[in-house]
């Protein structure tokens, strides 16, 4: 037997593993971030609200879940000065939310990690419940200055996380912090990683990158 037959079958046994409620489609949008500007008279005290839009949604990320590849959703939003020659960035903030799918009891789990704190975000057996929890706005911890003229640049990467990276999303997802989170993490072995991209490539996943920014506004 050839080895694109082997990997086509052994692509055909991962996908019979959906768990209850995995494959409960809703309509499908163009995946993407959005932003909400605070009210004019809050630009200063309020940060926008953020979401995301369909990036869990989708066949291929749904199945590397079910897979037992865990979802990471990294956050990045930017504020920015606008005017003279030059635009500049002023201050910036960045969350991350972790999704992983457990076999052992069918169920989804989902967390927030903003800093030093992590929230779990709850434990769901529908998928669909898992995109709502994804989906709700957050609102980023960053405000304008006062007066000025700025805009918001919002940044999401979607990383798929490997396989020996589950005892640190079994902590995040406790609400555990460890040094790992803050890019201590033990290196992972080059043949490792680069097997780890090409099954996460031909399944369609491993990275996705979206990016919004605001319209210009004074505060």
């Amino acid at each position: 037997m050839t080895r694109r037959r082997l990997l086509a079958l052994a692509l055909l046994a991962l996908a019979g593993l959906a768990p209850p409620g995995a494959r409960s489609l809703r309509a499908q949008g163009r995946a993407g971030v959005e932003l909400a500007l605070p009210s004019a008279v809050a630009l200063t005290t309020d940060g926008p609200l953020v979401r995301c839009v369909n990036v869990v949604s989708d066949a291929a990320m749904r199945d590397l879940l079910r897979n037992g590849f865990p979802a990471r959703l990294h956050f990045r939003v930017e504020l920015w000065s606008a005017g003279g020659w030059f635009n500049d960035l002023e201050r910036s903030t960045e969350w991350d939310m972790i999704v992983r799918y457990d076999p052992l009891d069918r169920t989804y789990r989902v967390a927030r990690i903003v800093g030093e704190q992590v929230t779990p975000l709850g434990q769901y057996s529908q998928f669909a419940d898992v995109e709502t929890a994804v989906e709700r706005p957050f609102r980023a911890p960053i405000t304008a200055k006062r007066g000025q003229r700025s805009y918001y640049n919002v940044v999401l990467d979607v990383e798929t996380l490997s396989l020996t990276e589950l005892d640190e999303v079994e902590r995040w997802l406790r609400g555990e912090l460890k040094p790992a989170v803050r890019g201590q993490r033990n290196p992972v072995r080059p043949v490792t990683r680069g097997a780890r991209t090409l099954f996460l490539r031909l399944i369609g996943g491993e990275r996705r990158h979206y990016e919004l920014r605001s319209s210009t506004f004074r505060g």
